[in-house]
Order: structure tokens, then C-alpha cells, then sequence
């Protein structure tokens, strides 16, 4: 009995144990059926459905004449859904092998048996989201729509198609480091134009309901977006392509022809302070050189003699001295506490007693620093003060990052010394960057108003201007009017009669500051086994006599043997000063028509008569027989006018075109049934089918261009 018994509690505790279980079971799901529903129905669609971020359409990047500067191409992503809804077997099986051949065509990357095997294994497996091909084209896409079985779409023909896009610059290397870049790194892209604007050519991003498959692949629910995303706007830049090709030319031969480790050139618009044109050249590991780097805005260094005008011009305001005065430069040796200043010229005897004018002209050392110290030992301040009211110990605050920081010392500071202010008078232990400096006299040349450099004028979304961008002026006037004209004179005599006279030229009156100085480096100062490395640079404007443009030209240690700024920099700003100059019709003198006197006549090609005439009278161009009634002439240049002569064109027969322009040619030509072949440009100096000769339709025919005087 006693063994029955222990059974039965056995048996109840195991009965009961389960109950418990079970209770505890039902319990749980009861709890979460009731009060956790909502959360594991989240946490199951987080695994079946989630929302993914669509990428707005960057905006693009323009010229200041609305040429692509950088721009964002889409590509697509083709997959397919072999187990689409309303894609049955018959339909499948039926136009498979066409899908297939059409595929092969177009991507020319399998063949049509490949791409049928492939597209029936998938069926054959229930594939979802099988993929076809990556960076598929826009026009790639559209004739992919046409095909058999994608043309259904995606729920009857499981055509499935995702956007992405890529940048291109079309113009490659040209301002590649001023536009920028769009690779990120933790802090965001901050390189260039594209790194200023980033938030404005990101645009806003989209949503996008997607579906979990077999094998971790998500696939659109929906054919729509969830929120679509907002394009970014563009960027109307204020750079000229033809004057940044220029400059990126002359540049690249110059460093080519010095063996410069780098070099830089800007333009800007005086009025304005607009850049036109902005290049950044400096050699990479194989020897090229390329866009790496932003020298005009993130390379503050010591700027040389071209920083002898502001201190010249504080010397001036102060009225320490004037243009006429005369100072002694000795044998071109000056020395100072126990700094030994030299002129170039020293080697010769040095300038000896010349004129403030003449110093500034023939960038004399000495003469700088006896002004200077003559003027300020015993009150630096005064100067230092001088050179801050200028604005030139503060940054431009352009919207471009990494502008590098101008370094003006104050007597006090930790790195004063006695000689400070001698250095300081021919630029040295002071800092600017190219931009700086070139915004400094850019002043000079717009009346003493200093204007922030502009290099972006306009955002658009989808052509409607969103936002304008005016000048902003940093500086009223750097300068009194009085010393604005003496410093201005200067700058033309720097050209005329100084350091630059191989500037002067007789199309377009420069006016400007050559600049070589030693490079100073952390490691080993201004010399490294015994060898000095240089940088050569020419800041100035043009015309001289109404400036437009300012320019400022700065080259890197060039290896060779000549590293003068007039030599170096100065022909690379010379070429740009002579290609604007040829390019803007407002910088040159009108010309005054003159009545009664005879011109020779041009070259007049042959063609259609009326379109002739309207050419013809819009340049005043006198025509002997305009009353002369017939569609297409023959023209003849006599003494006095230009004769027309009728040229007949017979049905069925070759015309001829011979001294017609490329237009009319193979308008009549191809008007009568002929295939036409160009070979040069000009006017039409020979036909390879002989004219009066019977057309046979579809006749290949060769027309050979010249130019003709």
C-alpha cells in the first residue's frame, strides 16, 4: 500500500508540475497577446520590413557661362523577380529566349545562352531579387524597358529597377581642387565648392518601404517611395572655363619648364571680386602635376617683396616720406643690430642714392628697410597698427574652408625681435596667402575698396534662382585717395621702369609687384644643405589705367637656375592678362567709323541668296545686282562690291556645290537623294561626284573643305 501511495504522489507531483508549466505558458502568452503585442509585431517587421534612406539627386555645379562643372550621373541596378505575381509559366518560357538574346546585345557581356540558363535557374529556384547587371545607363534602362517580359513591369514581368549615381567632373583635372570632392570623411565633406555647399547640394533624402527576402536580400515593396526624396539645388560658380583652361595651361608649362614643386594662379574681377579662374598645380609621386592641393587659399606663407606696398603705404600715410624723397642704399649692404640686408643688385655696387619711387621700382631691400626703421624703430607699434587697419591681419571669412591664417606680429609678442621690423618691410616674418594678398591689391586697383573674393553667384532648383550672392566689402578704403594715386603709380612703374619690364607689351598696360623670397622651413630655416629654395610670384592688375582684373601668380621652389618673380611668375600672368584682353570686347578701344573710305571687300561664299543678302547688308557690305531674282548664286568679289550670278540646280542631276558653304551643300545635296561625307572646314573646294552627272539615290558623294582668303 505504501508503495501505491508513493507512486500516486509521484505521478501527481509530474501531473501538477505540467499543470504549473502550462499555466505558466498560457500566462505568458497572454501577457504578451495583451500588454507586449505591439512591441514583438515591431521587432518581427523590423526583421520582414524596414525603411530605407533614398539619396536625394545632388545638384550640379556650374561655370559662370552655365557650362557642367560637376554633376551627379544616375545608374541603375537591374534585378528580377522570377516569381512576380502575374508572371506565369507560359508567358515566361515563351519569351525567355528573345529576353535573352536582347539582353546580350545590349550589355555585350554574355551570351544569349548564358543569359538563358541564368534566367531560368532563377525561375527555377524562386529567386526574388535576382540581379542583372550594375551601372546600367539612363538610355541602357529605357530600351530595357522594351524588352520581352520586362516590358510588363514589375508585378506581371518582374522588371525591378533601383537608382544610384556617381559624380563626374566633364572637365576633369580643370579647378578640380576648387570645386572639390565629394568623399567624406568623419567631420563631412569639407573640400571645396562642394564642401561649402554641402547641405545646399545634398537636397533632402527619401523613404523607402522595403521587404526582407531568402538570403538577406531586401527588395521595394511598393513601386513609389514612402517620401521622396527633394533634389539638391546648383551652383551657379563665377569661374570662366576658357580663361581656367588659359591659366591651368600657362601655369603647367612654367612648372614644367622650373621643375617647380608647385604653383598657383588667380584671377579675379576688381569691381566684383569674383574668380574667374583659380588653379592649384603642384607634382605628385610619378612626377605629374596635378590639382592636390588649395595653395591660393590654405597656404599662408611669408609673401616676400610683393608685401613692400602696404608697408610702403604706411610709411606714406603717416607722411614719413614721399615719392621724390631720396634714400642712400649704399652698395645694396644695410645692416641692422645684427641682421645683414642685401640687395639684389649688390653683387654690382649697389643703387646708391635713388628716389622712394625707385625703390619700390627696383625692389630694393635696403631701401625698404631704411625706410621703415628710419620711420618706426622707436614707435613699431605705429606701423603694426598701420598694416591691422588695413585688414591684413584678418582672414577674407570666405565660405571655402581651410583658408590659412595671415600672421602679423605685434612688438611684445613671444617671436618680436630688434630686426622684426626690417624683416617685416620686405615681407618677411609676416604670412599671408596668395588670396590675401591679391585682395590687397585688388584694393588698390578698385579705388582702395577691399571686396571679399566671390566664387559662387547663384542657387537654382531646377533653373529658378533661390538665392543671389552680392559683393561684400571687407574695407571701405585701405588708404587715403592721395596715397592711393602715388601707390598706383608705383605699380605702373614697377612695369615701365623696374623689376618687371618684361611685362611691358603694346596691347594691354600692366600695373603690378614682383616678388622672390627665400622659403623658410621649420626644420632647417631658409637653408638646407647649403641650398636656398624660392618663391617666385607677380601680383598686379590690368588695365593699369581702368583695372578690371587683378591676378596674382605664384610659383614653388623652381629648381633651375632662374627663380625672379619677373622671370617665373611673371610670363604665366602675362599670358592670362593677353587672353582676357582678347576675349572681352569692353577693354578695347572703340573704333570710330569712318565714312567714304574704301576697305578691301571679304570672301564671299556661294549659296542661298537671300540668306547671303541678310548677311551682306548687316555688314554693310555693298552687293552690285541685289535685284538679281534667284534661289541660289554664285558670288564674285570685284573692287567695289560684291556680284551675285545665278547657279542653276536642275532636278535629277548632281548640283554643284563647289565655293558653298558645309550648310547649303548638303542641303541641296542630300535634298536630291545623296549621301554626304565632310572632310575639313571652310567652303567646299572639290566634290567626289562630278556636278551635271544623273543622281542615283543613296550615292555616297565627298565634299573636301578649305578655307579660302
Amino acid at each position: 500500500m505504501s508503495v501505491k501511495r508513493d507512486i500516486l504522489w509521484r505521478v501527481a507531483i509530474v501531473y501538477f508540475s505540467f499543470l504549473l508549466i502550462g499555466f505558466l505558458i498560457i500566462g505568458k502568452t497572454l501577457y504578451i497577446q495583451l500588454f507586449e503585442k505591439s512591441k514583438w509585431e515591431a521587432e518581427a517587421r523590423s526583421y520582414i520590413l524596414k525603411n530605407m534612406v533614398i539619396p536625394a539627386e545632388r545638384g550640379s555645379i556650374y561655370a559662370a557661362d552655365g557650362r557642367l562643372l560637376a554633376s551627379s550621373v544616375p545608374y541603375y541596378e537591374i534585378r528580377f523577380d522570377a516569381l512576380s505575381t502575374g508572371l506565369t509559366d507560359k508567358i515566361f518560357y515563351k519569351n525567355v529566349d528573345s529576353l535573352a538574346l536582347c539582353l546580350s546585345r545590349l550589355f555585350n557581356d554574355k551570351t544569349k545562352e548564358q543569359y538563358r540558363q541564368e534566367l531560368i535557374k532563377a525561375r527555377q529556384l524562386g529567386k526574388r531579387y535576382h540581379l542583372i547587371k550594375t551601372g546600367v545607363s539612363y538610355i541602357q534602362l529605357k530600351k530595357l524597358k522594351t524588352f520581352p517580359i520586362f516590358r510588363l513591369g514589375k508585378y506581371k514581368g518582374g522588371f525591378i529597377y533601383l537608382q544610384a549615381s556617381r559624380r563626374i567632373r566633364p572637365h576633369q583635372n580643370l579647378a578640380a581642387r576648387l570645386i572639390g570632392y565629394t568623399t567624406k570623411d568623419q567631420n563631412g565633406n569639407v573640400v571645396g565648392i562642394e564642401g561649402a555647399y554641402e547641405d545646399q547640394l545634398n537636397g533632402t533624402e527619401g523613404i523607402r518601404l522595403m521587404q526582407r527576402l531568402s538570403g538577406d536580400v531586401w527588395m521595394p515593396v511598393n513601386d513609389r517611395n514612402e517620401i521622396e526624396p527633394r533634389d539638391g539645388e546648383d551652383v551657379i560658380t563665377t569661374i570662366d572655363v576658357e580663361i581656367q583652361d588659359v591659366a591651368e595651361r600657362a601655369l603647367l608649362e612654367q612648372l614644367i619648364r622650373q621643375d617647380a614643386r608647385h604653383g598657383l594662379a588667380v584671377l579675379m574681377e576688381v569691381e566684383t571680386g569674383e574668380i574667374k579662374a583659380m588653379v592649384n598645380l603642384s607634382k605628385d609621386e610619378q612626377g605629374r602635376y596635378r590639382e592636390l592641393q588649395n595653395f591660393a587659399i590654405g597656404e599662408s606663407t611669408e609673401p616676400g617683396s610683393t608685401f613692400k606696398l602696404p608697408a610702403l603705404i604706411a610709411a606714406l600715410e603717416d607722411g614719413y616720406v614721399d615719392l621724390d624723397d631720396t634714400i642712400n642704399t649704399e652698395k645694396g649692404i644695410f645692416k641692422f643690430y645684427d641682421k645683414e640686408i642685401r640687395d639684389e643688385q649688390y653683387k654690382h655696387g649697389g643703387y646708391g642714392k635713388i628716389t622712394v619711387k625707385q625703390v619700390f621700382e627696383y625692389s630694393s631691400n635696403v631701401g625698404m628697410a631704411k625706410i621703415i626703421t628710419g620711420a618706426y624703430k622707436n614707435r613699431p607699434q605705429r606701423f603694426v597698427d598701420r598694416l591691422y587697419n588695413m585688414r591684413l591681419n584678418e582672414p577674407l571669412g570666405i565660405e571655402i574652408k581651410g583658408e590659412g591664417k595671415p600672421v602679423i606680429r605685434y612688438p611684445g609678442d613671444k617671436l618680436w625681435s630688434g630686426i622684426s621690423l626690417a624683416q617685416m618691410s620686405y615681407g618677411y616674418e609676416v604670412q599671408l596667402t596668395p588670396l590675401q594678398t591679391l585682395a590687397f591689391y585688388n584694393a588698390i586697383a578698385n579705388n582702395g575698396k577691399m571686396v571679399k573674393p566671390v566664387f559662387v553667384k547663384e542657387l537654382r532648383y531646377h533653373g529658378k534662382i533661390t538665392k543671389s550672392f552680392s559683393t561684400e566689402v571687407l574695407h571701405p578704403s585701405v588708404c587715403s585717395k592721395a596715397t592711393l594715386r602715388k601707390v598706383r603709380t608705383l605699380l605702373e612703374g614697377v612695369v615701365e621702369n623696374g623689376t618687371a619690364k618684361n611685362l611691358k607689351n603694346p596691347l594691354i598696360k600692366i600695373a603690378g609687384k614682383t616678388g622672390t623670397n627665400q622659403i623658410y622651413n621649420k626644420k632647417y630655416g631658409y637653408k638646407s644643405s647649403n641650398e636656398v629654395s624660392y618663391q617666385a610670384s607677380f601680383v598686379g592688375y590690368f588695365p593699369a589705367d581702368n583695372p578690371r582684373y587683378s591676378c596674382i601668380v605664384v610659383v614653388n621652389s623652381p629648381s633651375k637656375d632662374v627663380y625672379y618673380g619677373n622671370q617665373v611668375a611673371g610670363p604665366v600672368f602675362l599670358e592670362i592678362a593677353k587672353k582676357v584682353y582678347a576675349t572681352s570686347i569692353e577693354m578695347h578701344p572703340s573704333v570710330t567709323k569712318q565714312n567714304g573710305v574704301l576697305v578691301d571687300l571679304p570672301y564671299s561664299k556661294s549659296g542661298n541668296r537671300n540668306e547671303s543678302m541678310t548677311v551682306l547688308q548687316e555688314l554693310e557690305i555693298p552687293v552690285a545686282n541685289k535685284n538679281l531674282r534667284a534661289e541660289w548664286i554664285n558670288t564674285v568679289k570685284n573692287e567695289k562690291a560684291i556680284s551675285f550670278a545665278e547657279r542653276k540646280v536642275i532636278k535629277n542631276l548632281v548640283p554643284d556645290v563647289v565655293s558653298m558653304g558645309a550648310k547649303d551643300a548638303v542641303y541641296l545635296l542630300e535634298n536630291a537623294g545623296l549621301k554626304v561625307s565632310i572632310v575639313g572646314r571652310g567652303s567646299v573646294r572639290s566634290q567626289s561626284v562630278a556636278p551635271g552627272t544623273r543622281v542615283r539615290k543613296g550615292e555616297r558623294i565627298v565634299l573636301e573643305l578649305t578655307y579660302t582668303d
